[in-house]
Order: C-alpha cells, then structure tokens, then sequence
C-alpha cells in the first residue's frame, strides 16, 4: 500500500509539473483566445511612443506592435509604462508584452526574455549649449538627470563616477530638471534625447554631446518561459523586416521628413 500510495504521489507531482509547463506555453493561445495584444508602451517618449493632439497612443513602438498584433489576428490595446514600471507589469500580467525603448541585458533576462533587437541605439547627453560640458568627462562633480529604471543611471556613473545622478519617474521630468537648472545635462539614448529637445519650445537652445558612451540594443520584453510567444515575436520582426514594412514605419517616425531624423544604418538579425 505504501508503494501504491508513493507511486500515485510521484503520477500526482508529474501530472502536475506537466500541467504548469504547459500553462507556461499557452501565452500565444491565451492572446489569440482572447483576440486582443496587451502591450505595453511609452506615453511621453515621442516618437517611439507618445499622447498626440487627438489623444491617441501612437509611435515607432506602437506600430511595431500593430504590425505583430495583426499577424496574430488580433486587436491591438496599449498600456502605458515607464522605465521602473514596464518590467514589474510584465512579470504580473498586467501586459502580455513591451515595447518601451528597453535596453536587451543581460541581468534582465534573469527576469523576462527578449526578442531580437529591433532597434539599435546608444546613449548620450543633452545639455544647454554654452553650458561647457562637451563630454561624459565633464560630467564630474555635476548633476545629470535621466529615468529611474533605466541602463542610463548605471552608465552614466561606469562613465563618469564622480557624477551625481538624479533619477526622475519618466524622461519629460528629467528634461524639466534640465530646464530649470537643476542639472548640468541629462542623459539616455540620443534617440529619447532628440524627441525631447524636438517637442521644446525652443529647441535650438538644446544641443546633444559626447557621442555615444554604450550600445543600446532594444528588445521587447517577453514574460519568462513563454517561448511560443518570444519565437512568434521574432519571425514578425523578421518577416517586417524582409517585406520592407519596417522600413516604411521607421521612415514615418525617423526619416529625412521628420524632426527626429536618424538615418537606418544598422541591420536586424536575419534567420534562414
């Protein structure tokens, strides 16, 4: 009887490992079930995501992820994120996916899986022009601003540790401080910095500096373990890719037409 019971115990425990890996598989069914992509996205980081004049949520990332939504065959609904948020909502539930201008790290796939780079960046710095400060090197013993959550607080002290940083809750109050003087320069990706001098008042009293001081490679956070979903995101993007839609979407939001003009110059990872 004692064997019989251990051997249902050990069926029990198996049956039960086999259900929640299983479960853990089902993210892709589950958004197809349901007919709708919660993702998540920037609110106030144009043009990767941003509030326009109508009040619609639109921008680079938006776009992106109609283009997956729709290969899906589903709706698209977007949730807003900031740096210190869109990993915690992911890891809840609260969005199947994001894309928020995040930096693919290492010490973060501890937490969620990454798809393939879809955007290449890397960061710098936004000051006021005449201000002097020309580099990460003159960063020491001044303030810098930038977005709690982000790879830039760590950046910017591995490359200037004599810096004091000041983390904000988004980009705009980073920006702000910058502003009003209570920081020598701000720093984050060149891309978020040129959205932010660009939708200024007076933007030609803005200038970024120093060049790049990291690689900033952007993925689109997937829930841990959910390797259906991750391999669906990855053929898009490269299906997005290859048909030239990626192209035309980056066009919208960086081309030469555009206030936030960056010239495509990076490739994305390609599998047979």
């Amino acid at each position: 009887m004692k064997r019989l019971t251990a051997l249902m115990a050990l069926t029990l425990v198996l049956v039960l490992g086999l259900s929640v890996a299983q479960a853990a598989t089902n993210k892709l069914d589950e958004i197809k079930q349901r007919g709708t992509l919660v993702a998540g996205v920037k609110d106030a980081t144009p043009p990767f995501g941003y509030v326009d004049e109508n009040k619609q949520l639109v921008g680079f990332e938006p776009d992106l992820l109609k283009y997956i939504a729709d290969k899906m065959g589903v709706k698209l609904e977007l949730k807003p994120v900031t740096s210190s948020t869109r990993i915690p909502m992911l890891t809840q539930g609260s969005v199947d996916m994001v894309a928020a201008t995040m930096t693919h790290q290492l010490q973060r796939d501890d937490v969620i899986d990454f798809s393939i780079t879809y955007f290449m960046d890397g960061q710098s710095l936004l000051v006021k022009k005449g201000s002097g400060v020309k580099s990460v090197a003159d960063l020491a013993d001044k303030k810098v601003s930038t977005s709690k959550g982000s790879t830039s607080e760590k950046n910017v002290k591995e490359a200037q540790p004599k810096c004091n940083v000041l983390s904000f809750d988004d980009y705009p109050q980073a920006f702000l401080a910058l502003k009003q003087g209570k920081v020598e320069a701000m720093t984050t990706d060149a891309t978020i910095l040129i959205g932010q001098k660009s939708k200024d008042d007076n933007p030609d009293q803005w200038e970024l500096v120093g060049g790049f001081f990291s690689d900033e490679p952007y993925g689109m956070g997937i829930p841990e373990d959910q390797s259906k979903l991750r391999d669906f995101v990855n053929a898009a993007l490269m299906d997005c890719w290859r048909t030239g839609t990626y192209k035309k979407i980056y066009d919208k939001w960086f081309g030469a037409d555009t206030k936030f003009h960056i010239p495509l110059v990076w490739k994305m990872e390609l599998w047979p």
